[in-house]
Parts: C-alpha cells; structure tokens; sequence
C-alpha cells in the first residue's frame, strides 16, 4: 500500500471511529436530554428518545460551527507533531474516549463524553510529542492555552450556571404558582415540559455533535484534504461533516442508555413536572449561551446541576448528595483517565503501524 493509499484509508478509518464516537456519545447522554421527562413519566421512554434524536439532527440548521472550530483547532496544536504521527493522534485520541465513554455507561455513571474526548485528545498529542522527541521539553507547547482556559474553566461554571438558573426558576414558579392548586400545576408543566426538553435536546445536539465534527475536519486538515484556517485556526466546516455528526448523535440516542437514566432522573433527587421543567429549561439556556460562544461545555455536568439547583430549591434534604458527589468523582477523572487511556491507545497503534509496516 502506497503512501497516499494508506493516508486516505487512515482518513476514512478515523472518519468511521468519530462518528461511532458519536453514536456512543448519544446513548451516553441520552439520559441528559430524556432522564427527567421519563422520571416525571410525561413520556414514555421511547417516545422521549424519539423526541430527543429528532431534536438533536435539527441542531445542525440552528447552530453554527464555533464549538467545532473550538475542538478542532485551539485545543492542540497538531503542526508540533510530525505529520505521519498526525492521523495515529487523532485516531487514538478517539477510540480512548470511546473506551472511558463505554467503562463509565456501563457503570452508570453520567460523566462527560466532551471532557473524555478532549482529555483523550490531549492525551494521544503529549505521547506523540514525547515519542518523536524522546523527552517532556516543550511537551506543553503542544496544547494550545486559550481553548483549554475556556474549557476547564467550564467544568466548574455549566453546572455551577445551571444550578444557579435551576434554583432560581424553582424559586421563581414556586412563587407565581402558589396559589394554584397541586394537580393544575402538574398539568400546565407535564406540557411545558415537552417544550423544555425539546430545547435541552436541542442544546445538546448543538454543542456535543459539533466536537466530533472538530476532529473530522482537523482529521481531513492532516490528512491534506483540507488546508488549515488562517492563523492555525481550522477551516469551514463541511456540511457533510455537520450532517453526519448530527445523524450519527440523533441515532445514538435513539439506542437509549438506560443505566445513566436511573441515575439521573430517580437518584440524585425526585422529580416532579414542575422540577423537570426548571432543570431542562435551565440546562437548555446555559448550553445555547456555551454554544454560541464556541465553549465545548459537558451537557452532563449542566444537567446535572440544574437538577441539582432544582432540589435546593425544595430543601437541601431533597437532594442525594452522596450520589452526586460519586458523579463529581467522576467528573474528575473523565480528562485524566481519558487522557492516560488514549496515550496507552496511541503506543499500541503505533506499534501495530510499524509491526504492519515491517511485515
């Protein structure tokens, strides 16, 4: 196989990981978008995933591609890597993700599919500079400052937003609503709930499906598809590259992911209409901001803050805090554990590669 063979063939090989990347992230956080509209049982499971995948490929017409060029170009800085150690960066940085993504599902635990991805991503470049220059020296200089200020910083701030906006709509209805009786109040937000689950879903398919459309077109930048942006930064996303990241997240979460449901919408607190309608309304609100400003926020850490703003709203009591503080453990872990997943990937590739190459 000649160069150009091999360099295509990587290409589409990392093209069809990412998308499965996609796919997984779908069933990962498809408890995010329908956890609390199935834990009020204003829709059946199935319903509620159908809901939440239509709404989650219309993103694709509603958002713009500034959390794709965010991932894609100012997270890593990929012309520090030798251009044959590129594609193995990002196809290792991948399938990492998508190992922690599947361990932490399998656990039911509701981590970040963003943060797994570009703590994988990190990961792989830092192996790859260390292993082409045999020494740490500069290894820092490979991750780009600015994009990786913003995105740690929002590990903190989307829950901390979502908290913050869930009690305060908690508050707010609690207060315009208190002389209504009980059952009204249950039937006016079983509706409104359709309405703010539908834009979480929305905010989800916006911010989540733009991060695997980063890696593809920075995927098709090295593989010489494409050229880079002007100032490093990426280029024009493709549409067909938006479209396949929306269809591939729409169809993940048609696949459910049923053990993270039960965490989020029974464990950390019980949910009424009304408590499901302030924390979607205030995670939907949160991640539209993120995504207008191009910030690859996690739409697990938002939702799960907002539901947790919804409990304080009642009484502190209401809230299971020691499931949620396992949920923040792992929230910790996601970039670390990912990262050190995704370094072990890329030695393995490589040395498969040169094993191959051998051969």
């Amino acid at each position: 196989m000649d160069g150009q063979t091999a360099t295509v063939s990587l290409v589409i090989l990392i093209i069809l990981v990412a998308l499965a990347f996609d796919y997984v992230n779908g069933f990962h956080d498809a408890a995010n978008s329908i956890a609390t509209v199935v834990a009020t049982r204003v829709l059946s499971p199935g319903a509620a995933v159908a809901m939440a995948a239509f709404f989650n490929f219309i993103a694709v017409i509603v958002f713009g591609t500034a959390v794709a060029k965010t991932v894609g170009g100012d997270l890593v800085d990929i012309t520090v890597l030798n251009e044959s150690s590129r594609l193995y960066v990002l196809l290792a940085a991948i399938i990492g993700a998508i190992i922690w993504n599947l361990i932490t599902w399998y656990l039911g635990l509701p981590t970040s599919s963003s943060h797994a991805l570009v703590g994988a991503y990190a990961g792989a470049a830092l192996t790859a500079f260390v292993w082409q220059t045999g020494g740490v020296t500069g290894a820092i200089d490979v991750l780009k400052a600015d994009g990786w200020i913003k995105t740690l910083a929002f590990i903190l701030l989307s829950p901390l937003i979502g908290l913050v906006l869930g009690f305060i709509l908690m508050v707010a209805v609690y207060w315009i609503f208190k002389r209504v009786s009980v059952n009204r109040v249950d039937r006016i937000f079983r509706v409104g709930q359709l309405f703010s689950a539908a834009a979480y879903s929305l905010g989800h398919g916006g911010n989540d499906a733009q991060k695997t459309m980063g890696i593809i077109t920075i995927a098709l930048v090295a593989g010489g598809f494409l050229p880079m942006g002007a100032s490093g930064k990426l280029p024009d996303v493709p549409l067909w590259v938006e479209v396949a990241a929306c269809a591939a997240i729409a169809l993940g979460t048609l696949s459910g992911g049923w053990r993270i449901v039960k965490t989020m919408g029974t464990k950390i607190v019980k949910l009424q209409p009304v408590g499901g309608f302030c924390a979607e309304t205030a995670g939907a609100f949160t991640l539209f901001g993120a995504t207008y400003f191009g910030i690859p926020v996690s739409t697990t850490h938002t939702i799960t803050g907002s539901i947790v703003g919804v409990g304080s709203a009642k009484r502190f009591s209401a809230v299971k805090w020691g499931v949620a503080g396992r949920i923040v453990w792992a929230w910790v872990l996601t970039i670390p554990m990912a990262a050190l997943i995704s370094s072990l990937t890329y030695g393995i590739v490589l040395i498969l590669e040169r094993i191959a190459g051998i051969a």
